[in-house]
């Protein structure tokens, strides 16, 4: 069996002392680490999309993350092994379907058929960032809806529910046969704004289809609204087109779920600069930042963009002053709490 050098056996955090460091710009009761779990049937997994992540919210759940062997043959098939008893547990793969999204979500699809076929209970797919949400619908002429075709490859490779962060749209929640709940990643990111207490505060949704998302954050931060009305020219480009909403000396906030190429958000923040606002944050749950999106923040107007780590942070991303970056680890790790122990997961949210 032809193997690469990219050979890799996922081990448990076990003691590692950097890991068991709490997050200090977080709400104590939220990330608090819990202390060793003696529940042997809860047990969490993950593929190589995005192992931080899932190493912190097993230490926000006092456990150790399962072990796994994954390696690719030399032609760049995935092989994976399951290396524990899973026999009869509740078991939870996390991994995110980001960049490369076909590599980690084959990674993904091998993982819940090796664990269906050694018996688990309950196989729960964590998807912080879910992938192909963009084409949610037939808006042309023979395209695909990719939306669907994963949620149908989840549940034929055998998940009984999901766990997702922040749907493109909140529809595909319909496209599965299974249950799925779905979180917000906004408790994270309100907190951070409401500490920063930043002045005459406008919350701004980048298009029409984000107007509910913008509208709750609003709400929750005591703040106006305003919407920019753009127009998409290509799949990665659009133009804006002017502001609905009065932004004269204002703050603005642009809250969106995905930050890609950047384009969106930079041209709609050029466009509240110029219709009279003082200042222009960003905010978005998934950082996919790809191309030329961190260059373009970087010079853009805009004073900070924050994002959570849906999506593991580049070293470019690490390195550009203008991005912070929040962990949703406690809340990914309650959510998971919730679901094993049969309460209801409605209470996460704000």
């Amino acid at each position: 069996m032809a193997t690469t050098a990219t050979d890799k056996v996922q081990q448990p955090h076990g003691d590692d002392k950097k890991g068991q460091q709490s997050q200090p710009d977080a709400k104590a009761a939220q990330h608090k680490p819990q202390r060793q779990r003696q529940d042997d049937k809860l047990k969490i997994f993950c593929g190589t999309a995005n192992e931080p992540l899932t190493e912190e919210i097993c230490q926000f759940l006092g456990i150790q993350r399962g072990q796994a062997h994954m390696t690719r043959f030399s032609d760049g098939e995935v092989y994976l092994q399951i290396l524990e008893n899973v026999r009869g547990a509740d078991v939870f793969v996390v991994q995110p379907t980001c960049y490369p999204v076909d590599q980690h979500l084959m990674e993904l699809l091998l993982m819940i058929d090796a664990l269906k076929r050694a018996s688990a209970r309950r196989i729960t797919t964590v998807i912080p960032y879910f992938g192909y949400a963009r084409q949610d619908r037939k808006d042309k002429p023979r395209v695909a809806i990719s939306a669907k075709l994963v949620a149908d490859l989840l549940t034929t490779a055998g998940a009984h529910r999901a766990l997702v962060v922040d749907l493109h749209a909140p529809q595909i929640q319909g496209y599965f046969n299974i249950p799925v709940d779905h979180l917000f990643a906004s408790p994270v990111l309100v907190d951070y704004f409401r500490k920063m207490a930043l002045p005459n505060l406008t919350v701004v949704s980048p298009d029409a289809g984000g107007v509910e998302r913008a509208r709750f954050v609003a709400k929750k931060m005591d703040a106006a609204l305003a919407i920019v009305d753009k127009r998409r020219t290509d799949m990665n480009t659009t133009e804006v087109m002017n502001v609905i909403g009065d932004v004269q000396g204002r703050t603005c906030l642009i809250i969106d779920d995905i930050i890609d190429t950047a384009g969106t958000t930079v041209k709609t923040a050029d466009a509240l600069k110029e219709a009279g606002a003082v200042a222009v944050y960003a905010c978005a749950s998934h950082a996919v930042l790809s191309g030329p999106a961190i260059e373009r923040i970087s010079k853009s107007v805009i004073e900070q963009v924050v994002v959570t780590n849906t999506i593991p942070a580049s070293a470019a991303t690490k390195g550009e002053p203008k991005i912070k970056v929040l962990s949703i680890a406690g809340l990914v790790a309650r959510a998971i709490q919730s679901i094993h122990e049969e309460t209801s997961v409605s209470t996460l949210f704000l």
